[in-house]
């Protein structure tokens, strides 16, 4: 079979599996398009900016565990999808990425939208190739998937110059089915020394805290988490990222941790003895302050990453391996030898985790006239019974969303945790609504993150995506405001919107169906209609007290025993 470069690229797709490619098109990418239009197995959805392509490739990719597809012409088209190729980077999003790039002869010489993509990417990608030749346009697909999927996922772009998709040149076209790199091959299982060593630190352990992260998530061993914590009985804490691999709704699970993470949770760690850290990369809305971080621990890390060992935290044992084949191999270890954790130590240590417990650090006013943002999405938990796909964008509702909406199951909890990338959430819902179109799907936002892609509406609409936008909206940058008043003595500056848009008539006028909720007892009504309205997108305007701040909280250079408690919860 001879087929041209832009069939090549489609048909590379196919063989791939993809079942969507997020795009928008420009000159340099037209020959990619018109072998698109040609066939009907891969769908393309035409969105309204090429950030809200990576972004709804991402969310896509976050929820099913598959890896996420989307399509930019040359210049702005690539430049406009770097947020997005960044926020998949940060937290190890699997995407592959195809920029259009001018023709061959004359790259290099500034022409008509010319960019140095492989260049411009280079610090915000997994890996990136520019393809010269069509005759390794097939392979290097090949290499992107195979790349962004394995070891420690990320994004990989693909920069496709005109003239090699060009419709007039064919060329025998193979897809290769295994992939050997000399220099790239991901470790699968960890060294049985070192996790026979790990097994011996955490049965001995006085003080044991078992934290994740999403790399729990990511390499699908949410079963083997759950059953080696059961069988242990340890306490169990999670970054932004992991919520959901292990339920959140159970006794072990001690909450969040880290900058808003909870009092019980921050305080185990600083006090734990041993420290079991899985799929985890000991960032700094974590650790707080490095001289502080778990200062009396034994730390054992397990992670696919070998450059994430030691690399802000030195660790005592480190294992290197997919976490599913590493969990599996402790636990069958500690049965083998049937040995058993102090029940008294243990329950020891939890009768001083359960005295932090009782602190409720998480209490608020619940007797507000106000719509309280806790109670919003307390409210929003109690309508879809925990059966939900949550999407959300940056800031306090990001934040409360982690606090207040317990999820019990991995993949449904889709935000942007390490670059922090407002305009996320309205996207990524697409993708995930895409993936699951008979799912519920939110987005939970605020007013000034939902207005960095608010033209996705559009796409909403063509598509026919019944999202549910829960805006918690506070007429402010909300956790801008916040450090203003902690840090800044009240000095809100440029952080209060003065000219919002009428969110009702904004969704009406794309032809979404728009409400508005400024008192606590409509609220759960109007949620309950928006929800079973099941083939519309319905924007639900919810006006919460602009005074609320995020509780606990860590400030910057603090330890994780040094928190911010709501006023009422401050320790004297």
């Amino acid at each position: 079979m001879e087929l041209s470069g832009g069939e090549i690229v489609v048909q590379a797709l196919q063989d791939e599996g993809a079942e969507y490619v997020f795009g928008y098109p420009g000159g340099a990418v037209l020959h990619i398009y018109d072998a698109l239009f040609q066939q009907d197995k891969v769908k393309h959805i035409l969105v309204r900016h090429e950030q809200g392509a990576t972004h709804a490739a991402d969310g896509y990719a976050r929820a099913t565990g598959r890896c996420g597809v989307c399509l930019v012409t040359s210049g702005p088209g690539a430049t406009n999808a770097v947020t997005g190729i960044a926020t998949a980077y940060m937290d190890s999003i699997p995407l592959v990425v195809l920029t259009g790039q001018v023709p061959t002869p004359v790259i290099g010489s500034d022409a008509f939208q010319e960019v140095d993509t492989v260049g411009i990417t280079r610090p915000c990608v997994k890996h990136n190739f520019l393809v010269k030749d069509v005759r390794d346009l097939a392979s290097t697909i090949r290499k992107a998937f195979f790349i962004a999927t394995s070891g420690r996922p990320g994004p990989v772009v693909v920069d496709i110059p005109k003239d090699v998709t060009d419709p007039t040149i064919k060329v025998p076209y193979e897809y290769p089915r295994e992939i050997r790199m000399r220099s790239y091959s991901p470790l699968e299982t960890g060294h049985p020394g070192q996790i026979r060593k790990a097994v011996d630190a955490l049965l001995a352990a006085k003080r044991p805290v078992i934290y994740t992260g999403g790399g729990v998530v990511l390499g699908e061993a949410s079963g083997e988490l759950t059953e080696l914590v059961r069988l242990l009985g340890f306490p169990i804490t999670s970054t932004l990222m992991g919520l959901g691999a292990y339920p959140m709704t159970d006794r072990q699970f001690l909450g969040m941790l880290g900058m808003h993470g909870t009092y019980e949770a921050n305080m185990a760690m600083h006090e734990c003895d041993t420290l079991i850290a899985i799929g985890a990369r000991f960032d700094d809305r974590v650790t707080g302050k490095i001289e502080h971080f778990c200062p009396h621990a034994k730390i054992v890390h397990i992670d696919v990453d070998p450059s994430s060992i030691s690399k802000n935290v030195r660790v005592d044992i480190p294992i290197v391996g997919q976490v599913a084949a590493v969990l599996k191999d402790m636990r069958r270890l500690i049965e083998d030898q049937g040995r058993a954790v102090d029940q008294q130590v243990l329950a020891d240590w939890w009768s001083q985790i359960e005295v932090w417990r009782g602190l409720d650090c998480l209490r608020y006013d619940r007797q507000s006239e106000r719509i309280k943002p806790q109670f919003a999405v307390e409210t929003l938990y109690r309508v879809t019974e925990g059966d939900l796909y949550l999407t959300s964008d940056v800031g306090q509702h990001q934040m409360f969303a982690a606090q207040f909406y317990p999820f019990d199951r991995p993949r449904r909890w889709i935000n942007s945790g390490g670059l922090g990338t407002m305009g996320f959430g309205l996207p990524a819902a697409m993708g995930v609504q895409l993936a699951f179109p008979d799912a519920p799907v939110a987005c939970i936002s605020g007013e000034a993150s939902i207005l960095m892609c608010i033209q996705e509406l559009a796409t909403c609409r063509q598509y026919g995506l019944p999202i549910k936008v829960i805006l918690l909206n506070n007429g402010y940058m909300g956790m801008v405001r916040q450090w203003q008043e902690f840090f800044y003595e009240g000095r809100y500056s440029h952080s209060y919107v003065d000219a919002l848009p009428d969110f009702v008539k904004l969704a009406e006028s794309f032809g979404h169906v728009g409400m508005r909720v400024e008192r606590p007892g409509e609220l759960e009504g109007a949620l309950r209609e928006a929800f079973a309205m099941r083939d519309r997108l319905v924007f639900v305007d919810v006006v919460v007290d602009p005074t609320e701040n995020v509780y606990p909280m860590i400030a910057a250079g603090k330890g994780q025993h040094e928190m911010h408690l709501s006023p009422e919860r401050e320790l004297a």
